[in-house]
């Protein structure tokens, strides 16, 4: 491991302590080996005013929520000092005495709140202190014989065996430094945690942790083996998908399942004794607040048994684990997490995360790929051994690290779904699409328009070019949906062309007209049909699955001149009614909204909206308001309709079909 350090940067920030603490901590947080999603933590002490213009030290610490890779100095909370370091003289202190303290001290209200470790930064003497939770640290840590590995290979460090964090380590490395200088020391190592560096100079500080850590990756390779199995997998989609399907019943809720079937993830999940390594414990236990303790172990052969409703034996055994943990460790004053597993090894196929949002998975998948690899690298090197279940639990049941959870927020309509949306490039399938995944769901859109991949171009709202009278294509974008989340549970097809002012005779007149005929259908009714079809086994394997097909007022009420249209929708509501009846046995709902009068869509051209007002004998300003209720129906409004259709709201609904046109004498 390399030091970053940038002699040119770090001169330009002159005397500014927290910029200088702010460039030194991002060397720290863009290093995964070093902090990884919001872990670790740093500090630096310097001279301040508070409100009144009065000097005072100040701790600035790294506040919670924030990640050392991206932190900004709004990231550290500025702490009184002295009435920080004051806490670790008491003999005891309840965590919410000190959580309440802590913020009673910040200078700044609004500033995020400290870090749990902010009285140990408090009573470290030097300016700039860095702490991280190393890989290779960790993995010596983590071995039968760690503590002689670790003596002899940090002499010139203060080794510290495990406590939990907050206080009791605060209060553990106080008493040490009341016994030992610290600057004989280059940091201190905490057993089965981490590394502490400290120095009054950032660099030092810095440069330190690296020298550290680079000691014990160069252990590591000489004496163990850091080159691991890998190996291709074969995936079996419906299989992904009912485990999904069975974590989301055992959370209660929708969770997103992001396979890892990489060489690595593969080759770790085909050693033969991966169960007994993947469920020994977290290289850390701060890991245990992302992933839990252990991982759940799924058989990668495929039950011969493969219906719809039955449950996967691995995961109802987890959350039995787990439920059995809780009562072993439990003061009798907790109130047990939900039982569901945070991620799975597939044997042979590779890892699973499970999270109800594509961040917590990406942090997940991250974290897994440490732990296999630290895991088999411990193994090399005489045996990996994680800290009692009984440590870990404390940490995972920590008061500090639930108000953490807790202060996450309530959970969105559609959190941890997958909805695929057709014809999502404009109109109402992109308001649809932008509509569900505002409600937390993951949406997928597909359309023939290219202009689909920048219009659904965020995080968790993919746009993909998609010709849905193609099965092959169709079915190809389907499993790359289930391939990358896990499953489907929103199925929105709106796709449709429409094309006005050709009579029923007409229709066979010409090539061209006959074409428009056979177009119509081909993709406002055929390709529904074909998306559906390809869809269903992933609906039923779905959570609280839902379609939702957009039909139109002319299924009920046709005009003149619209014949390819009308037909097509009428026919495209009644394979909705069709499999309403087929899927309801299976969970899933199928209902029908009818949209008129819907004119910000790419449906509706001027050529279009003007045939179609003058067959009334209207102008088109006339014709844009002569539904009953004069309203103005924009795309975000279906798009509301149907998201809300797709949720709890409409959860006893399957069948129905659902005007929103302001009213239609026609149809009423």
């Amino acid at each position: 491991m390399n030091s970053l350090w940038d002699p040119a940067q770090a001169a330009a920030i002159n005397d500014d302590a927290l910029a200088m603490r702010v460039y030194s901590s991002r060397l720290l947080g863009q290093n995964e080996d070093l902090v990884m999603h919001g872990g670790g933590n740093t500090s630096v002490k310097a001279l301040g005013r508070d409100f009144f213009g009065d000097e005072v030290d100040i701790l600035y610490v790294k506040g919670s929520g924030w990640d050392l890779k991206t932190i900004e100095k709004p990231g550290f909370s500025p702490l009184r000092l002295r009435e920080t370091q004051r806490l670790a003289k008491l003999k005891t202190l309840s965590d919410d005495d000190m959580a309440r303290q802590l913020r009673a001290f910040l200078l700044d209200p609004r500033a995020p709140s400290p870090s749990v470790e902010a009285i140990l930064h408090a009573v470290v003497p030097f300016k700039f202190v860095d702490h991280t939770h190393t890989d290779a640290v960790v993995t010596l840590t983590n071995n039968p014989n760690g503590q002689s590995i670790i003596a002899e290979l940090f002499p010139d460090c203060l080794i510290l065996p495990y406590v939990m964090p907050g206080f009791i380590l605060a209060k553990q490395v106080a008493d040490a430094i009341a016994k030992h200088d610290l600057i004989q020391f280059k940091g201190i190592i905490l057993m089965h945690h981490g590394v502490f560096t400290y120095a009054n100079d950032a660099q030092a500080t810095y440069e330190n942790m690296i020298e550290l850590v680079n000691r014990a990756d160069q252990y590591i390779a000489t004496h163990g083996v850091t080159n691991h199995p890998t190996r291709s997998a074969e995936v079996d989609l419906l299989r992904l998908a009912h485990i999904r399907q069975a974590v989301c019943r055992c959370r209660g809720r929708a969770q997103i399942a992001m396979l890892d079937a990489s060489g690595a993830a593969a080759g770790f999940a085909s050693l033969t004794n991966v169960a007994s390594l993947a469920t020994r414990g977290p290289i850390t236990p701060d890991h245990v607040i992302r992933a839990k303790r252990t991982a759940c172990i799924i058989d990668s052969k495929t039950p011969e048994n493969r219906a719809i409703d039955t449950t996967v034996p691995e995961v109802a055994r987890f959350a039995n684990d787990y439920r059995s943990y809780f009562q072993r460790n439990t003061n009798g004053n907790l109130t047990m997490l939900d039982s569901a597993p945070r991620w799975a090894v597939w044997k042979n196929v590779g890892t699973i995360a499970l999270g109800s949002t594509l961040k917590d998975c990406r942090i997940i998948t991250d974290l897994n790929r440490h732990t296999a690899a630290a895991i088999q690298t411990g193994e090399s090197l005489g045996g990996w051994e994680a800290l009692p279940e009984k440590d870990i639990f404390d940490l995972e049941y920590w008061v500090l690290e639930q108000n953490k959870l807790a202060a996450s927020g309530p959970v969105k309509t559609h959190q941890g779904k997958i909805a695929i949306v057709t014809g999502a490039a404009s109109g109402i399938g992109r308001a649809t699409a932008i509509e569900l995944h505002a409600q937390g769901a993951v949406v997928v859109g597909l359309d023939t328009n290219a202009a689909v991949e920048s219009v659904l171009a965020a995080d968790g709202l993919i746009g993909r070019i998609c010709d849905l009278t193609d099965a092959d294509a169709v079915k190809e974008q389907t499993e790359n949906t289930v391939t990358q989340f896990g499953g489907i549970d929103i199925l929105v097809l709106n796709a449709g062309v429409f094309q006005t002012g050709q009579t029923i005779e007409e229709a066979s007149t010409t090539k061209d007209d006959s074409a428009i005929w056979a177009q119509t259908l081909a993709v406002n009714l055929t390709a529904s049909q074909k998306v559906l079809s390809h869809a269903i086994p992933y609906l039923k394997r779905g959570w609280e699955a839902s379609v939702i097909i957009v039909g139109s007022r002319n299924a009920l009420a046709p005009g003149a001149g619209a014949s390819a249209y009308s037909v097509s929708k009428a026919g495209v509501t009644q394979l909705a009614r069709v499999a309403a009846l087929e899927l309801a046995a299976d969970g899933v709902r199928v209902n029908v909204v009818h949209p008129d009068a819907v004119f910000d869509t790419g449906i509706w051209t001027d050529e279009a909206l003007r045939a179609s007002a003058e067959r009334y004998n209207m102008t088109v300003e006339d014709y844009k308001t002569k539904n009953l209720l004069g309203c103005n129906i924009r795309a975000k409004d279906v798009a509301a309709m149907i998201a809300t259709v797709a949720g709890p709201v409409f959860s006893a609904t399957t069948g129905a079909q659902i005007p929103i046109d302001g009213g239609n004498e026609r149809v009423i």
